[in-house]
């Protein structure tokens, strides 16, 4: 199906729309940016600014036209299928990647993903949060609302982090943390049976997500849906960073 873009929106050069896209009046997006289809852009969302960084240039890029240069347009911005990206969203262009937006996430108003962030799917960032640049926010994950999360720091899949706080460190896959700075408070059981665990399934999960347990060598993702089990165990073998 056709795009509907108000007729107030800027569509810059370097802008790839899939289809049946949303874009609402005074909508901002700037190249080079990929969006995917059915995605809602709402009002004064702006899309591929350049990133926030003194060093790199500050291009004029609703008038001109992408030269190819990453250190002019910077790395991009890549946004997935059927996002919701709410009144007053910010989504900056990468410094050495892409800015990316995965499928099936929610933004709220006023939400703000920085350069070089990777946001994967079913993400939902509540109102006012800020993303420092390069955050990583893993499949599943919320953020309450007012948080503000440190650059290079990654939330876990399917974590909850509470309105108002401070994220300064990597938050646990599944865990629900809160505070300034913030700090995980127990596990996230609703978020887990929300993706398909039982209490079995939970319970023998738990030893890992508060840092007992093995997950290959104990067997702990015995009855866990395949998708989750693949994201959790992903998440284990991550790089480590430190605190």
């Amino acid at each position: 199906m056709p795009n509907r873009v108000h007729s107030t929106a800027v569509v810059g050069a370097g802008v790839e729309l899939g289809e049946n896209n949303v874009v609402g009046p005074y909508a901002v997006i700037l190249g080079p940016a990929t969006i995917g289809d059915d995605n809602w852009i709402g009002p004064h969302a702006v899309i591929g600014g350049p990133a926030e960084d003194r060093a790199l240039a500050h291009p004029a890029s609703w008038e001109d036209a992408p030269t190819g240069d990453p250190e002019r347009d910077g790395h991009g911005v890549r946004i997935g299928n059927r996002n919701r990206i709410r009144e007053y969203v910010t989504v900056h262009q990468g410094t050495w990647r892409t800015t990316s937006i995965g499928d099936d996430n929610y933004c709220l108003r006023g939400s703000h993903v920085a350069h070089d962030c990777v946001i994967q799917e079913r993400v939902t960032l509540a109102s006012n949060v800020v993303l420092g640049g390069h955050v990583e926010i893993w499949s599943h994950a919320n953020v309450g609302m007012g948080t503000v999360v440190h650059q290079r720091v990654r939330v876990g899949p399917g974590a909850m982090v509470g309105m108002g706080s401070a994220v300064r460190r990597d938050v646990g896959a599944f865990t629900i943390c809160v505070g300034n700075p913030a700090r995980v408070t127990s596990i996230n059981t609703v978020g887990l049976s929300r993706c398909g665990l039982d209490e079995s399934a939970i319970e023998a999960l738990e030893p890992w997500l508060k840092g007992k347990g093995d997950l290959r060598k104990d067997g702990l993702t015995d009855g866990v849906p395949e998708d989750i089990s693949t994201l959790v165990t992903a998440w284990g073998a991550r790089p480590q960073t430190r605190s």
